[in-house]
């Protein structure tokens, strides 16, 4: 019988592992190995070595997408953990509807991101765009957004907390596994909402943020596409030159792909030290119930 079950498990896992050699591995090891080529897409692939990473050195596009990218990465996940945690408490409070405003907290998340920056198109226009006209009713000054080179990331950074509904889902999952005991023994010794928001929520969320910021810096990094495609093309003066947009002008639109492939390269070892990093230092602030008693 378990010779059977373990027969089945194997049967049942193939695609999901045949999925990751072909479509995740593989394009993996083969962007590695064309990161040393010269290729165009069309012809052979040629081997120059390192040649593509030493111009790094010299490109300045290159340096500003990594600038603007990490600028983006650091602020959209930072102000998204704290409005999704903020969210997240309100959703956790018993009250009628509960369940529909999660639902509408919720939506957002799944709107197509093409559908996502359009609508941010209009509202940031600077002249018919709905939230200059707030700001005018209001007797503040017009902002240019994205169309302004100092703007534009800022701009986007508040246009990520669009999408954080599953963040707050997270959140919520984790808010609800604190034991109840906790805050009833905090309220029993007189502590006030914010004592037990910060001596006991706080501390027993840490696995959830910690979670929730890992996944947050690894897509922040990986994104941007979206808004440099559809709202700015990069600009102005390269100010939104996201990384993953810079991947595609090079390969795709200036037919250099083993440079593209470099690019890739860099990201993605960029990303896998950064996880490295938080792994590390998670020990000095990720508190783990169960292995702390």
């Amino acid at each position: 019988m378990r010779k059977f079950e373990t027969k089945w498990g194997i049967a049942l896992a193939l695609p999901g592992i045949a999925g990751y050699f072909l479509w995740v591995l593989g394009p993996t090891i083969a962007a590695i190995f064309m990161s040393f080529t010269n290729w165009s897409l069309a012809g052979k692939p040629q081997w120059i070595g390192w040649e593509n990473y030493s111009k790094l050195f010299n490109d300045f596009i290159f340096k500003k997408s990594l600038f603007v990218t990490f600028y983006y990465a650091i602020g959209s996940v930072v102000l998204s953990l704290l409005v999704s945690f903020f969210w997240a408490l309100l959703l956790n409070v018993k009250v009628p509807g509960r369940s529909l405003f999660r639902t509408l907290f919720f939506i957002p998340s799944i709107t197509p991101s093409v559908a996502v920056a359009m609508v941010w198109l209009t509202l940031y226009h600077p002249q018919f765009g709905l939230l200059n006209h707030i700001f005018k009713s209001l007797g503040l000054p017009a902002l240019k957004w994205i169309y302004d080179e100092k703007q534009v990331i800022p701009a986007f950074i508040v246009m990520s907390t669009w999408t954080i509904g599953y963040t707050i889902t997270i959140f919520l999952a984790g808010l609800q596994g604190i034991p109840e005991y906790l805050y009833e023994a905090a309220m029993l010794d007189g502590a006030t909402w914010w004592h037990r928001l910060r001596h006991v929520t706080v501390p027993m969320m840490t696995p959830t943020i910690f979670f929730n910021l890992l996944m947050g810096i690894i897509g922040a990094l990986q994104g941007g596409f979206t808004q440099a495609y559809i709202m700015t093309s990069g600009g102005p003066n390269y100010a939104s030159m996201f990384y993953t947009y810079y991947i595609f002008l090079t390969g795709f639109q200036y037919g250099k792909m083993g440079y593209a492939c470099a690019l890739s390269v860099i990201i993605f070892a960029i990303i896998i030290v950064l996880t490295l990093v938080i792994f590390r230092t998670s020990r000095y602030w990720v508190y783990y119930e169960a292995l702390r008693k």
